[in-house]
């Protein structure tokens, strides 16, 4: 298979805490998440090509935080490709009463981003936020949350479509995968996967990066 990566390119994966994943800690530069595990099975199948991988993840961030933080942490890195994870913090706050975290004006806020992005790089990967969880009992926050996301999903979808990015729905892949196997295979709670979770997604990654 051939990558659609470049040798000498430079990579940024951005987004919440699910990107982040001790980054800036124990576990620096890349965190223990998804983004090692992908940049580990990239040069173990491309040895040949030579990829600058950065993380800039900030636990907690929205799309306000991570829109603050643009130009800093992402653009100023000059990179030729960035990964997107952004919308479950944005959702939870929506639900606790912060209206500005709406489906609507996270998809505004986030198009933001894209408009002044898309031109200056050469590929861009929008994931769609995700919930790992059947929430199978009605009226409890697990059940609102699977309800209202769909929401998010279908705005980061549609910018995805509006920009011409590559996109992966990882919420349809674990809700898929969860139908196999217990959730608590891929993730201690709904929101933060474990090593395997982590692992599906540096998978979707690779394949949608390799043709």
């Amino acid at each position: 298979m051939v990558s659609k990566i470049k040798n000498g390119e430079t990579i940024v994966f951005t987004g919440d805490s699910i990107t982040d994943c001790g980054r800036l800690g124990a576990y620096a530069p890349l965190g223990n998440g998804y983004v090692k595990i992908f940049y580990n099975l990239f040069i173990a199948r491309y040895p040949e090509i030579n990829v600058r991988i950065f993380n800039t993840g900030i636990s907690g961030n929205t799309i306000y935080d991570l829109s603050d933080r643009w130009l800093d942490d992402v653009l100023s890195l000059n990179p030729d490709w960035i990964s997107v994870l952004i919308g479950i913090n944005d959702l939870h706050r929506m639900l606790a009463g912060e209206l500005k975290c709406d489906p609507k004006k996270y998809y505004e806020a986030f198009r933001r981003i894209l408009d002044e992005t898309s031109k200056r790089v050469r590929g861009i990967i929008l994931m769609s936020p995700f919930y790992i969880s059947r929430g199978t009992i009605s009226e409890t926050h697990r059940k609102k949350v699977l309800e209202v996301i769909p929401q998010y999903i279908s705005y980061v979808e549609k910018l995805s479509n509006e920009f011409s990015t590559h996109y992966v729905d990882l919420h349809s892949v674990f809700q898929d995968l969860i139908k196999v196997r217990e959730p608590s295979t891929y993730a201690p709670e709904p929101v933060h996967p474990n090593e395997t979770g982590h692992t599906v997604i540096a998978l979707k990654l690779l394949e949608l990066l390799t043709s």
